[in-house]
């Protein structure tokens, strides 16, 4: 199970939004300890929101486009490449041709290995219009990371650009190339989306329900082993549904979201993509972090809404590069943050130096289709949602592990029915792996987590995938990665680990053996060796401990 977004407690007497909806139902929230007791479930004060039945997610999402074909939906930041409302719908429509003439049959996985561009909404709408399952990945993974993704999933088509052909022509399917480049092997998405054209209405088209899958994002879980999260265009509609339902009508079409978190993650392409399509807006959209480009982008594009992780918050306030622009012409009014929790302090220093922004966050999981809570001063809630804990369901006030339930949670783990089963309880309870509290005004407080990702810069590290990695190493005993706090990053990978005798690898050339089998934000950061890793009786690894030490560690280093 993966927590996409984290929030600390609430602050300053901040209401949490919760909108989702469950089967007949309000979406519950529930606090649970490990015995079995009555039943605290709480829901939002707030009138359920309805669910529309039988419209897939691309039909909802772009539903009344033709009243605003002529505005851009998708701009890009630094080419200037922009798409409207009419070209998008014109483009879904002929790249579901395309994939249907290629023979793509209803249920079946393609995998996209795309940066932010402009054509990235479109690509994973059109996939799901034909009936496929769109299933994003980290253009920047290794290879042998994306491989195991197609084969988990099944997949039988890739997406990318020039940048990651010659990585993916390895995986040994049909690629399509987005952009003007042909490239022998692979297919041109402009001559696909024209043949598209020629073709008009010769293919068969899918009967496509609501309850069929439409995304398969995978999320490392607890155990550190990537799974595929089943997702509908029912759970997906859902979520949108909830997370709007507090959005005034007379905002539809005015508000320009910067698209800068990734779209291959849950909350790029439903929480910013899909959800800016639906109300009509403009997406903003950026390949890559780079301080100045992304200060020029909010000024010059007019961005009112920016959802960034807490890194990009910090570089705002601390770096001097911002001193460089005239910030008189911004028109931010709110930022949301996400993927990793928000300290109160850099929370305050960004409210002094950008005081008109609303400072909102986000807290959710790939596992519940985006959103889970929303926390900002939006005015009221905008999220029904059932809660409690593991085991015995616990009262206001008491601490215990957040659970949901609602038309939001995932159909399950691909392929993978122990893991679903330790998710989703007999009653439907989608166990978040998460510590909170409700208090006596229905606020809810994140305090703890129970799982062991680590959050670096937004991305999710699992643990057990560097120790694995680490472990193949022959000169290496044992080895266990906890997180380590970072100002810059959240948190950064730090591996503690039992060299065999007479082993000479150094610090560095350990880090540098994991670099070259990860994605770059799954480095390991900082090694320290050690005699043996503590575990407990029964075997499991004393994380806490390990890290505790290697604090220790550092600071002693530091003081000296």
């Amino acid at each position: 199970m993966i927590q996409a977004f984290s929030a600390p407690p609430l602050r300053r007497g901040r209401r949490p939004s919760m909108s989702a909806a469950n089967n007949n139902s309000a979406m519950a929230t529930c606090i649970r300890d490990s015995v079995e007791d009555e039943e605290h479930i709480f829901r939002s004060q707030l009138p359920e929101v309805q669910v529309p039945d039988d419209i897939t997610l691309p039909e909802f999402v772009l539903q009344n486009a033709e009243s605003y074909a002529d505005n851009v939906a998708f701009v890009e930041a630094v080419s200037g490449k922009a798409y409207t409302y009419r070209e998008v719908v014109r483009d879904t429509s002929r790249f579901a041709k395309a994939l249907s003439s290629l023979r793509l049959k209803k249920g079946q996985v393609v995998i996209v290995v795309l940066p932010n561009v402009a054509e990235y909404a479109i690509v994973a709408l059109g996939i799901m219009a034909a009936g496929g399952v769109f299933s994003g990945v980290n253009p920047a993974a290794h290879i042998s990371e994306i491989k195991k993704q197609v084969e988990v999933a099944d997949a039988k088509l890739v997406v990318t650009n020039s940048s990651s052909f010659e990585k993916v022509k390895e995986l040994k399917l049909p690629v399509i190339v987005v952009g003007e480049e042909l490239i022998e092997g692979s297919m041109n998405w402009h001559q696909l989306l024209e043949a598209a054209d020629r073709a008009g209405n010769n293919f068969v088209k899918e009967d496509i329900k609501q309850t069929d899958l439409c995304a398969l994002p995978f999320s490392s879980g607890t155990t550190g082993v990537s799974k595929g999260v089943m997702l509908t265009h029912r759970n997906l509609v859902a979520n949108l549904c909830s997370t709007l339902s507090g959005v005034p009508q007379e905002m539809v079409g005015k508000v320009t979201t910067l698209g800068l978190i990734p779209f291959f993650h849950i909350y790029g392409i439903t929480g910013i993509c899909c959800a800016t399509l639906r109300n009509k807006g403009k997406v903003v959209v950026m390949g890559r972090f780079d301080l100045r480009t992304f200060i020029n982008a909010l000024i010059t594009q007019e961005v009112t809404f920016a959802p960034i992780v807490p890194p990009i918050i910090l570089a705002l306030v601390k770096n001097p590069i911002v001193k460089e622009f005239d910030l008189s012409g911004l028109k931010l009014q709110a930022i949301m943050t996400a993927a990793a929790p928000l300290a109160p302090e850099l929370q305050t220093s960004f409210e002094k130096k950008f005081p008109g922004v609303d400072v909102q966050e986000a807290y959710g999981l790939t596992e519940h289709s985006c959103i889970t809570l929303n926390y900002g001063s939006i005015g009221k809630d905008n999220l029904t949602l059932q809660r409690k804990t593991r085991g015995r369901s616990l009262p206001k006030n008491t601490p215990g592990e957040i659970c949901v339930r609602s038309q939001c949670v995932m159909q399950g783990y691909y392929n993978n029915e122990e893991e679903t089963s330790r998710t989703i309880d007999d009653k439907g309870w989608m166990h978040t792996g998460d510590i909170g509290y409700i208090d006596d005004d229905g606020d809810v407080f994140i305090v703890d987590r129970i799982k062991e990702l680590i959050k670096y810069k937004g991305f999710q590290v699992a643990p057990a995938e560097l120790e694995a990695i680490l472990l193949t190493h022959p000169s290496i005993e044992d080895a266990a990665v906890v997180p380590l706090p970072d100002k810059e990053a959240g948190e950064i990978p730090a591996a503690s680990i039992v060299m065999t005798p007479n082993a000479k690898e150094t610090e560095d050339e350990i880090i540098k053996y994991v670099a070259s089998n990860v994605a770059h934000y799954k480095k390991v950061r900082l090694v320290h060796f050690v005699e043996t890793i503590p575990k407990s009786p029964s075997g499991k690894v004393m994380r806490r401990l390990i890290k505790e030490k290697m604090i220790e560690k550092i600071r002693a280093e530091t003081a000296s």
